[in-house]
């Protein structure tokens, strides 16, 4: 089973352990990232809070940041022996902070150096190594370096892409505009998936809805949801059936999982806000969904919210769905 075939974007402050324990009991099959984590902070930082993840969230994958192929392939070794089953290289986040650091988009401009980058990283571990980028930068012409970017990573035994469909301006746009100003370009990844049928590529970037998801499945060979996934995570509960040939997930069921989950990480002190927060549009369109997301938002930073907490959010839920 191709396990990129659907997958949810990594996400700074989004994609953490516990929005991804979340996500997998909706799916079971869908491919998850964590944030991009630096080469830097797993050779420095706390390695069990940076890379740690619960052993249900399979199969997820880490998406590391940097330039340095030593000090990658030392963290993609970490990374592996933590139980990723995969590590992905950012070549398209935007950030003012990925920009002062060399690496996300401004890599595009360097191909030769994610080359090697990722080179070193294939070389010292047995699990995937993939990449993630954008179609190109500033001035850039996508056609050329998109292009030149995956011919780059393929000599070097890079296998699947996921491609953000949108160049990065870094000079003028901020993070959140550079998600959402520069046009999409769908078809230029169409084009280099014909070019290169024994890649494997996966678009991203504007994807709203799995119909469009399905609809991309024509032309490229996986789709990766970011935002939309995040917002609307009751969509997650229909990937399986629709994109694996499994079962229809159940949002109820998974809802009960986790607040069993909760309970457990509360008497690790885990706070609830950290767990209760990706829950908040989980009931969107339903019969107390704004009364839910009150509560949570209104009580769950409070100092002693607890797991009853949640099952009192849950509660308007279930008092407006009877009432309906």
């Amino acid at each position: 089973m191709n396990a990129h075939r659907f997958s949810v974007a990594p996400m700074m402050d989004w994609t953490d352990r516990h929005c991804r324990v979340l996500h997998r009991l909706l799916t079971r099959h869908a491919l998850l990232y964590t944030e991009m984590v630096t080469a830097d902070a797993v050779l420095r930082g706390d390695r069990a809070r940076l890379l740690g993840f619960d052993q249900s969230e399979h199969p997820v994958a880490l998406q590391l940041g940097g330039s340095e192929p030593g000090k990658l392939a030392e963290a993609a070794k970490i990374a592996e022996d933590f139980g990723y089953d995969e590590i992905n290289l950012n070549v398209g986040c935007p950030s003012d902070r990925v920009q002062s650091g060399r690496f996300g988009a401004c890599l595009m401009r360097e191909p030769g150096l994610v080359s090697e980058c990722v080179s070193a990283m294939r070389d010292a571990v047995r699990v995937p190594v993939t990449v993630k980028c954008r179609i190109g930068v500033d001035e850039q012409d996508p056609e050329t370096s998109l292009r030149a970017m995956i011919a780059a990573c393929a000599a070097a035994g890079i296998d699947t892409f996921a491609v953000h469909a949108r160049k990065a301006w870094l000079e003028g746009l901020s993070p959140k505009e550079n998600r959402e100003v520069p046009p999409l370009d769908y078809d230029l990844v169409y084009r280099v998936k014909r070019e290169n049928p024994t890649l494997t590529i996966v678009i991203n970037g504007g994807i709203a809805s799995l119909d469009e998801a399905e609809a991309h499945l024509a032309h490229v060979d996986g789709v990766m949801l970011g935002r939309a996934a995040y917002h609307a995570p009751a969509m997650l509960a229909e990937v399986d059936a629709r994109f694996f040939g499994g079962e229809l997930g159940d949002v109820d069921a998974a809802v009960e999982e986790y607040v069993a989950y909760v309970e457990r990480k509360l008497a690790e002190g885990v706070p609830l806000n950290a767990m209760t927060k990706h829950m908040l549009n989980l009931f969107s369109g339903r019969p107390g969904a704004r009364l839910f997301r009150r509560h949570l938002s209104e009580n769950a930073t409070r100092k002693g919210a607890d797991a009853g907490t949640l099952r009192d959010a849950l509660a308007h839920m279930k008092q407006r769905a009877e009432a309906a």
